[in-house]
């Protein structure tokens, strides 16, 4: 199940946000003034092969692949993760996960991200 994690860190100056977390998928949520949001981050496909599907108001969908840093084939140490653009998002798919873990989440948010997601047209 999604759940949310309490006292995440609010950054001076940027939009205020809520993050949901599950060992398969995590959401993070932001808010504008009036607490409507305004954009959200779906990270899904973990632990194995994560993606990231962010949406902004302004700016509409990026999709990417999640490259963890990690070069086993290397003797460096672990680099920081990044955001790699990547092609297909099978929409369906991950709304049906998102659904099942979301159950227990804020409807208002739920919703929002579900009917979201609906647009998506890659």
């Amino acid at each position: 199940m999604l759940n949310e994690i309490h006292h995440v860190r609010q950054v001076p100056g940027e939009r205020r946000r809520r993050w949901f977390f599950d060992k398969e998928m995590d959401l993070t949520v932001w808010f504008s003034d009036d607490a409507s949001i305004v954009g959200f981050q779906l990270v899904y496909g973990r632990p194995m092969d994560p993606h990231a599907l962010t949406w902004w108001r302004d700016t509409g969908f990026y999709h990417h692949r999640v490259d963890d840093g990690e070069r086993p084939d290397t003797l460096a140490r672990k680099g920081t993760p990044v955001l790699l653009p990547d092609g297909h998002f099978d929409v369906d798919a991950v709304v049906s996960v998102f659904e099942s873990l979301s159950r227990d989440m804020d409807a208002e948010i739920t919703t929002f991200v579900i009917d979201t997601l609906a647009g998506y047209t890659g």
